[in-house]
């Protein structure tokens, strides 16, 4: 915002801190009262009165008993309208379908947002473990096959400023101490075309994931499938590798075919 009149800069920060009333909605905590929400904003009672106003008068928020308040149904809608139109999530959603069919396996589309990573689609299988990855959820960017194959396949410039922002996280990943070795395990990945990781995120669940591309060749993504590990003979990895890396093309492929937003690249925020 850096030249912009302060009045401009005022308005947008004042917008940030009212979106970010958002953020406090989880599953854990779905219901906020009115007197947690101005604690959380750190702005004046009659200001977030206003933000509270103004996200209920937009659908964003909506009044529950007790004088609490919950996300609203114009996320709902917006979902939906994601659902149909994320280039990702419709594109890339017949191939993971089957690969999920064929493999008897969960699988799952990601993208990169803000420097984590989200899914944005899923399969679940009936046998599926609990607590898998799943849409809306969001996982670290430097750890589990969905999220390494995205980070590899970043170009340099952005590989670069997330190592220098996020050292002791890469090393403690086991990506590498320095830049050297970091950038040698990002084109390792690259040079397979895919990531096979166990127990990353959930003990004993095996990921098995491929890039997602743009027609430009940028990376958008990842699709992958998981499943237990010791359900899984080793033997058999490598066959479960390409059927990923299959579907994952003809996604990409789809993805080419499509204009507009779809030519938009991953970006690590």
């Amino acid at each position: 915002m850096v030249g912009l009149p302060a009045e401009t800069q005022q308005g947008a920060r004042s917008l940030g801190k009212m979106l970010e009333l958002l953020s406090v909605f989880t599953t854990a905590a779905p219901a906020w009262s009115t007197e947690d929400l101005i604690r959380f904003s750190g702005t004046s009672r009659s200001t977030c009165y206003r933000y509270i106003k103004t996200l209920h008068g937009a659908g964003f928020l909506t009044p529950v008993s007790g004088g609490a308040w919950m996300l609203g149904p114009r996320i709902i809608e917006l979902d939906r309208t994601m659902r149909l139109t994320d280039p990702v999530a419709t594109s890339g959603g017949p191939a993971m379908r089957r690969v999920a069919q064929e493999t008897g396996m969960s699988a799952l589309l990601c993208v990169l947002f803000s420097s984590t990573v989200m899914c944005v689609d899923d399969v679940p299988a009936t046998s599926a473990p609990p607590g898998l990855f799943s849409r809306g959820q969001r996982r670290p960017l430097f750890a589990g096959a969905a999220s390494k194959v995205i980070l590899a396949h970043l170009p340099p410039h952005q590989l670069r400023a997330l190592f220098e922002r996020h050292r002791k996280t890469i090393a403690a990943a086991g990506l590498g101490p320095d830049w050297d070795a970091f950038r040698a395990a990002m084109r390792a990945i690259r040079k397979v075309g895919h990531c096979i990781t166990v127990g990353e995120f959930r003990p004993g669940v095996l990921g098995i994931a491929a890039p997602l591309f743009n027609a430009d060749g940028e990376v958008l993504g990842s699709l992958g499938i998981a499943a237990l590990a010791h359900k899984v003979a080793a033997k058999r990895r490598a066959a479960l590798a390409t059927a990923v890396e299959s579907a994952a093309k003809d996604a990409s492929a789809r993805i080419a075919r499509q204009q507009g937003a779809s030519a938009r690249p991953a970006r690590a925020v």
